[in-house]
């Protein structure tokens, strides 16, 4: 089973500055997408944009099976189709035969961000030597940002919550929207010159 285009609006913080911004969300694991256990990946990351991003979102949900074709696929249709400019994925990063997440991230994109998968490792090393097994990546497509996380709500914010504090400035770069965050939650990264407030 392929859960598609379940959408959840987020209005925003009041008085907030910035754009509407499409994220994509999606969860790889063959189990969660049979129906066999539900996906906590997913709604911890919807958890941190709910909480963190001032701006209005547009969530796009999406829980695959652990398959290379059917991974790309959807990585490029919420990239090209749905216009996202950002895609975090959970799950499917570690050394098992059926962890290709990693490698359909790579064949999506037109460059990669070596620090994203370089900074999430030594963030996981402070709490679990294992995290040495995991093969995260970062890059972009166009003018979107794709990127790992791990699979465990709290691998996943122990990582995002530091990683989110450069996704803003990165999507500005590379021609997104801008998006505003709650400093409190997450303080972002950006040149003074590059702020709106």
């Amino acid at each position: 089973m392929i859960h598609l285009d379940l959408v959840n609006h987020l209005d925003g913080k009041p008085d907030n500055c910035g754009d509407l911004v499409k994220i994509g969300i999606l969860t790889v694991s063959d189990r969660a997408s049979k129906g066999e256990y539900q996906d906590e990946g997913g709604p911890a990351i919807f958890d941190f944009l709910t909480e963190a991003v001032r701006s209005p979102v547009e969530v796009h949900y999406s829980c695959i099976a652990d398959d290379y074709e059917k991974i790309t696929a959807e990585l490029t249709r919420f990239a090209d189709d749905l216009g996202c400019s950002v895609v975090v994925t959970t799950g499917g990063t570690g050394p098992a035969q059926r962890d290709v997440t990693p490698e359909a991230t790579i064949a999506v994109c037109d460059k990669i961000l070596d620090g994203f998968g370089e900074q999430m490792r030594a963030i996981s090393l402070q709490y679990v030597p294992t995290a040495i097994l995991s093969r995260q990546v970062g890059g972009i497509r166009g003018e979107c940002l794709i990127f790992n996380l791990p699979g465990r709500p709290k691998a996943i914010r122990e990582t995002i919550d530091e990683i989110w504090r450069a996704v803003p400035y990165c999507v500005d770069l590379i021609g997104g929207p801008y998006i505003d965050m709650n400093e409190e939650v997450c303080d972002s990264f950006r040149p003074k010159n590059a702020r709106r407030r």
